[in-house]
């Protein structure tokens, strides 16, 4: 009896080894057979940040494809909008703004004057096409054709309300399938927008702001402000681009504007040579080099290289106009602009200082064209 007992602990010792072993490898192969997930937050936030555009990014570069229209007909001159959508110089618009027009030309983002000939327009849809050959070969806008608009979505128009150019509102969109007829046109399923659509704004781009896309084309307003609609571009894009092939068989009408647009009105001139200068900080701001570049005289260009310019501005953070005065000079017929201006700047030891600075800009036509002919600035303070 004793014996038999002396083997019990030992059998049941055996037995359980074999249950643990058994265990064990049960679980390994469960292990080995089911993928490891790990949530990596890290992961997460890299692909966010790199997912999300920066709005003043978004803004400037829509600008470059953004023009103001003016519309010439025998009894009123019309202000609109527009934007390039090919690489044909085709630029569109809403039909209301150059309808009945005997001459038509825009204003690019850095004031550039072309006449355009009319490609297409609407019969029913407040749509139309003109052409400035020109800009053909230039970057066109990106349009997202898949949009489908949700309240709540947040837009950016940009435009020119009222003359004053490439002006940007941001808002959200407030309805959808809105229904209506304005004159003879009829707008259907259009987007509502919180921003407010106004002379000169008609024609210019709706943006996602999440992409940077057009969705739409800024059509029309309410009076009493605050209201907006937007056609959906890919319930136009059909026709425009009908329009735009159909334009390369037959012969374009390019009534020109040109010894009308030379005129030197002073008051204009003044207004232009200001916004040249704002867009060309506008462009360092944003470390868009070569077109701030590209708004320099053919003199100034030759003897500074696009390297040395880049150089001279790499290390500006910011800049902040604080002060600007212009004045037009009749012997030269070009406008000084003099002004003040407050510059952050990161040195090669990454440490940061603020200067502030006097510029004097000389602005004038060159081939037609309005260019920052010269400058000359001198430093007025520094401070760590």
């Amino acid at each position: 009896m004793n014996k038999k007992k002396s083997y019990l602990p030992i059998l049941l010792t055996v037995f359980l080894v074999l249950i643990g072993v058994v265990s064990i490898l049960f679980i390994n192969n469960q292990w080995q057979s089911e993928p490891l997930e790990v949530k990596n937050t890290l992961a997460n936030q890299v692909t966010n940040e790199e997912t999300s555009t920066d709005l003043k990014t978004i803004i400037h570069e829509s600008q470059k494809n953004v023009v103001q229209i003016e519309a010439i007909t025998n009894s009123s001159e019309k202000i609109g909008s527009g934007f390039v959508f090919n690489n044909k110089g085709d630029i569109v618009t809403n039909a209301h703004v150059v309808k009945e027009s005997n001459s038509i030309y825009v204003k690019t983002a850095d004031a550039q004057i072309f006449t355009a000939a009319l490609v297409g327009i609407g019969d029913n849809k407040d749509i139309a096409v003109i052409r400035v050959p020109q800009l053909a070969n230039q970057n066109p806008a990106v349009i997202d054709t898949n949009f489908r608009a949700e309240i709540g979505d947040e837009i950016i128009a940009v435009g020119s309300p009222l003359g004053f150019q490439n002006s940007v509102t941001l808002g959200i969109i407030s309805g959808t399938n809105r229904s209506f007829t304005i004159d003879e046109f009829d707008y259907e399923n259009v987007y509502q927008i919180s921003a407010h659509i106004t002379n000169g704004n008609s024609g210019g781009p709706l943006i996602d702001r999440s992409t940077g896309k057009v969705i739409a084309i800024n059509s029309a307003g309410i009076e009493e402000g605050g209201i907006g609609f937007s056609i959906p571009i890919s319930a136009v894009l059909e026709d425009v681009t009908k329009w735009s092939d159909a334009a390369e068989q037959r012969e374009l009408d390019y009534n020109s504007l040109s010894e009308e647009a030379q005129q030197v009105n002073p008051d204009q001139l003044v207004e232009d040579a200001e916004y040249i200068i704002g867009y060309f900080f506008e462009s360092l701001s944003i470390r868009d080099y070569i077109n701030a570049y590209a708004l320099l005289g053919s003199e100034w260009q030759t003897k500074t290289s696009y390297q040395t310019f880049r150089e001279n501005y790499i290390h500006v953070v910011e800049t902040q106009i604080i002060e600007m005065e212009s004045s037009f000079i009749e012997e030269t017929n070009q406008i000084k602009v003099n002004l003040i201006a407050e510059k952050v700047v990161r040195n090669s030891n990454q440490k940061v200082k603020n200067e502030q600075h006097q510029y004097s800009f000389q602005i004038g036509y060159e081939n037609g064209q309005l260019k920052i002919i010269g400058s000359e600035q001198s430093a007025i303070s520094t401070s760590e």
